[in-house]
């Protein structure tokens, strides 16, 4: 479903140069679970972008769905973003105007899909993730887990293959944190939604059915949950983590 081949990325500030991604290869099956790990500044969100086609980078393939991101246009670009991905960010990016239906309707709007089943589907999103009761309510009245859940439903309204998240817990507590990840497990189990999940976080990591961990700029690991129970699992990304000489949260 998403095929990541040879990434490479690189920054120039002057006549300074930084290597971000060294050679990045990966891949991201239909309704697969997957966080990417590791070190401050060993890629990740950079990886994340170039995947969403945010940045450009400096050579590789990205193929989704059988076709190849580098080789679209920008107006093509936009609808593949709009149609294909989901965006669940660290600081939700509500807008505040808007209620909580309105803003998860949203991406619907933009790309001129405004019809009947529109808020029949909002309506059901609100139902799955369990903030129906504050559909009319607005970004400033709801908790921070109730912001990153209609984020999710947001992300979900055009039924995309995939959801990028970037950091989707990091400004949570561990009770709204659980609702997030279990509103990425319902989107993966009852709707066969893919999420390629940047983290710091190994609880949420732990969730995941498997884990690519990132160090200056290349796959060091991918560990398979596989049969191991949720805590076992954190264990062992901890023990990795720790392996790389960081643990940025545990």
């Amino acid at each position: 479903m998403l095929q990541v081949s040879n990434l490479h990325k690189s920054f120039q500030s002057g006549k300074t140069g930084c290597t971000v991604l060294r050679g990045v290869s990966l891949q991201v099956d239909s309704g697969e679970f997957v966080a990417v790990m590791g070190p401050s500044g060993s890629g990740k969100t950079t990886l994340l972008n170039c995947i969403s086609r945010y940045l450009t980078p400096d050579s590789g393939s990205i193929l989704l769905d059988d076709t190849d991101l580098s080789a679209l246009e920008e107006s093509e670009l936009a609808a593949v973003r709009n149609q294909k991905f989901g965006f669940v960010f660290q600081d939700f990016l509500l807008l505040d105007g808007l209620t909580v239906r309105d803003n998860i309707m949203l991406p619907r709007i933009i790309g001129g899909k405004i019809d009947s089943s529109m808020e029949r589907e909002a309506d059901e999103l609100c139902a799955l993730f369990g903030i129906s009761h504050i559909r009319d309510k607005y970004p400033a009245e709801i908790s921070g887990g109730e912001k990153q859940r209609t984020a999710v439903a947001r992300a979900l309204i055009n039924r995309p293959s995939l959801i990028l998240a970037d950091e989707p817990t990091g400004n949570l507590d561990s009770k709204s944190s659980r609702a997030v990840i279990d509103s990425f497990l319902r989107a993966q189990h009852e709707r066969n939604t893919a999420v390629f999940m940047v983290t710091h976080d190994s609880f949420a990591a732990s969730f995941c059915d498997r884990v690519i961990v990132l160090q200056d700029g290349t796959v060091r690991w991918s560990l398979m949950r596989g049969g191991q129970g949720r805590r076992a699992f954190q264990d062992c990304l901890l023990s990795k983590i720790r392996e790389l000489g960081e643990v940025d949260r545990v």
